[in-house]
């Protein structure tokens, strides 16, 4: 008898979902990652939960529309983790006319349900805050509704709820070879012990490394796949206003800024093909520039290379040749006689993750009985609240623990929800929770996340299950470190 039903090699928002989804269908799950959760193209994802507005110029209305209703699934079971924001396009005069913008909005509130989210709406911008850090040749912005979220947070969080479902996550954990017969016999280095493992099902969940994985360790022709490279820069916040703002760029494509870690602004995406080392992803100085000058056309503030804090990129695999990026990505599954089956799946985007993991695992019913879907319905850890409440537990953490500023508490509410408990605990006060890294972090919430959400390094803390890397100065990073080795 086999270890388990489904071995998935990858932790990313593609390989969490498909273990989040498996083991809560009844399915005896193992997830393998060689590195952290989240590491890869996860963690390099535009922080968008949407339709896709530009999708309705390309008539990808049914696109858009499932897109659309997935977002809406989201913002129900992580309402921590994505939260509503009215974003805003300037209207230029170069670029579309504000007819067309209006009439693309009115599309776009006719192809979603009824969310609760506020309607589009047209903003003199003269008198309005979202024009204060604008230019001031433009008088016109239409303003939507849409959803941000913590990407690295939603990997994260995905196989917190498939641990508690008895999925058995492994990071640091790197398959080197894999024998296919009736069963996969598996040969993982695991933290620097050999482990072997029998699986009834494989899932290739390695995004860049899709091809390279089914070439050199599962030995299995790859499909037809490209590389393409997405990039963000992180600089200095440009405006005081909640808003995300959408720039249309000389070129055609849609620019966002958005708010990001309360005191900075992010602004992406730039896409283009990349070959090489999926593991070496770094952000080329005329994409940098690119950016740059797309917030140029519009903020007041200028803002150079120089000026750039923090770049992310990450490569992800594609369908060959590129026309254009599908949100939906692809899987595929392959099994013969005698032959054990394998699910390859690749690319997508965030908003439709959930479905598409779905999907997937239930292309395994043919070999498995399992009970129906049901991640549609069911929050993730810490999610167990509507979404218009989100204020109403920040109010509540600050009023259990008073210690917490409004900043903090909104900081850890939306990172862990209703889970904030679990990282606080009975403290009565701030020094409770032992050392302090930085104005923010303590050892108490260092401690949970090692215990867990698998993180093992600073790294992990501060890039992926926080943002606080940006504001931690060296000598507490080093405090950090020692802290962590220790395994305290």
């Amino acid at each position: 008898m086999a270890d388990c039903d489904v071995a998935i090699i990858g932790g990313g928002l593609n390989g969490t979902s498909i273990a989040r989804d498996a083991a809560g269908r009844g399915l005896r799950v193992i997830l393998l990652e060689q590195g952290d959760l989240g590491s890869g193209a996860s963690q390099a994802s535009p922080r968008l939960v949407h339709g896709d507005l530009a999708g309705l110029e390309r008539r990808e209305f049914f696109r858009v529309r499932r897109a659309l209703r997935e977002r809406d699934v989201l913002l129900r079971i992580a309402p921590h983790l994505v939260r509503p924001a009215r974003f805003a396009i300037p209207a230029h005069a170069e670029e579309r006319p504000p007819w067309q913008l209006r009439s693309l909005l009115l599309l776009y509130e006719r192809l979603a349900s009824r969310s609760g989210l506020p309607r589009s709406t047209t903003l003199d911008v003269t008198h309005h805050p979202v024009g204060n850090a604008l230019k001031r040749p433009f008088g016109t912005a239409f303003e939507y509704s849409d959803c941000v979220v913590d990407d690295s947070r939603l990997v994260v969080l995905n196989a917190v709820d498939a641990a508690a479902r008895g999925a058995d996550i492994r990071t640091g954990a790197r398959v080197t070879r894999a024998e296919r017969s009736e069963i996969w016999r598996l040969v993982a280095i695991d933290r620097g012990y050999r482990r072997v493992i029998t699986a009834r099902s494989l899932v290739n969940a390695t995004g860049a490394w899709t091809a390279s994985v089914a070439d050199t360790v599962l030995r299995v022709p790859a499909p037809p796949l490209a590389t393409v490279q997405t990039s963000q820069i992180v600089v200095r916040r440009l405006f005081d206003c909640d808003n995300v703002y959408a720039f249309q760029n000389a070129d055609g494509q849609l620019i966002f800024a958005s708010p990001y870690a309360r005191d900075f602004t992010l602004i992406g995406s730039v896409s283009h093909a990349f070959k090489g080392d999926p593991a070496i992803v770094a952000m080329g100085v005329r994409e940098v520039a690119y950016l740059c000058d797309a917030a140029n056309r519009y903020f007041r503030e200028q803002i150079t290379p120089a000026d750039v804090l923090r770049t992310i990129s990450g490569a992800n695999s594609v369908v060959a040749p590129v026309r254009r990026r599908s949100s939906d990505g692809a899987a595929s599954l392959d099994f013969r006689r005698g032959k054990a089956p394998l699910l390859t799946i690749f690319g997508g985007d965030v908003t439709t993750a959930r479905r598409r993991a779905e999907r997937a695992v239930s292309k395994f019913s043919r070999f498995y009985p399992m009970t129906p879907r049901w991640t549609a319905t069911v929050p993730l850890p810490g999610g167990e609240f509507a979404w218009q409440r989100f204020e109403t537990e920040v109010e509540i953490a600050r009023d259990r623990w008073r210690f917490l500023s409004e900043d903090e508490a909104r900081r850890l509410v939306a990172a862990y929800g209703l889970n904030v408990k679990d990282v606080l605990g009975d403290a009565k006060q701030k020094a409770d929770l032992g050392p302090a890294f930085g104005p923010e972090l303590t050892g108490a919430e260092v401690r949970y996340l090692m215990r867990k959400e698998w993180a093992r390094f600073p790294d992990d803390v501060l890039w992926r299950r926080s943002k606080l890397g940006l504001t931690m100065p060296q000598a507490d990073r080093d405090a950090l470190a020692a802290f962590m080795a220790k395994g305290d």
